[in-house]
């Protein structure tokens, strides 16, 4: 599944999630729990929480989305990543909470550290849930990688996009390199050709094809020639086809070093 964490789509739900923890703070505040009530005066007790939720919440505002977009990548399902997510974003507000509680009453240091990280885990797991149920409207499906597709592009991972910049092979398997990265697929370097008819490119060397949108420049070192792709990749150009390369304009203004 995939999530939906743009900018744009996460305006609203940053000015709701203010609110909302601002709403709690004040209520934990007032209801003073896990013997909170039994320290300091109501004003105190309110500032306390204010800042504990308002940390809390500025921890998971970052940390779940990022979490979200690395759990995607690798495919992983949401009550894979959910449950250890909030354990590791628990951490840092319960720590912040910790130290200022013992700087208000130090009698907290009572308290052993492993049951007051059981505390702000409970209530970690409760706003873990919420934000999991008030995005599920922006989950959609993300489509899995089609390994019989005659289109190279369609076997590629999402991640990686669907902008070929070139193919290298290696032993019996050809790498793709796109603008987010490079992977390696099962095939020859012919096939995954023709599965990319639709754009404009050369075979450049016995082992490399170039997409003429990636190349950026030109690099001679005495009878060698390469290509300086996009990314700062290169690829070699076989003596024997720099001749037909010039001939058909792909190296025509192209600086060479």
């Amino acid at each position: 599944m995939a999530w939906a964490w743009g900018r744009a789509a996460l305006q609203r739900p940053a000015v709701i999630g203010l609110v909302a923890s601002t709403a709690c703070g004040l209520a934990l505040g007032v209801l003073g729990p896990f013997g909170s009530y039994l320290s300091g005066s109501l004003g105190v007790r309110i500032g306390y929480w204010l800042v504990c939720v308002w940390a809390g919440s500025l921890t998971f505002a970052i940390g779940v989305p990022a979490l979200a977009r690395w759990a995607q990548t690798r495919g992983l399902a949401t009550w894979v990543w959910a449950p250890p997510a909030v354990a590791l974003l628990t951490l840092p507000p319960a720590a912040l909470s910790r130290l200022l509680a013992l700087k208000l009453w130090p009698v907290v240091g009572r308290v052993s550290v492993a049951e007051w990280f059981g505390q702000c885990l409970a209530i970690s797991a409760i706003a873990m849930a919420v934000i999991l149920w008030v995005t599920r409207g922006r989950v959609t499906s993300a489509p899995a990688p089609d390994s019989t597709s005659a289109d190279l592009r369609d076997r590629l991972s999402p991640r990686l996009g669907r902008t070929v910049l070139c193919l290298q092979v290696e032993d019996h398997y050809v790498r793709v390199h796109t603008s987010q990265g490079s992977t390696l697929i099962l095939m020859s370097l012919s096939q995954a050709i023709a599965g990319l008819r639709d754009i404009e490119g050369v075979q450049t060397h016995r082992s490399w094809w170039v997409a003429r949108a990636a190349i950026t420049g030109v690099v001679e070192d005495g009878r060698n020639l390469r290509l300086q792709l996009v990314g700062g990749l290169e690829a070699p150009v076989s003596r024997s086809r720099v001749g037909l390369l010039r001939q058909e304009g792909w190296l025509a203004g192209a600086a060479a070093d």
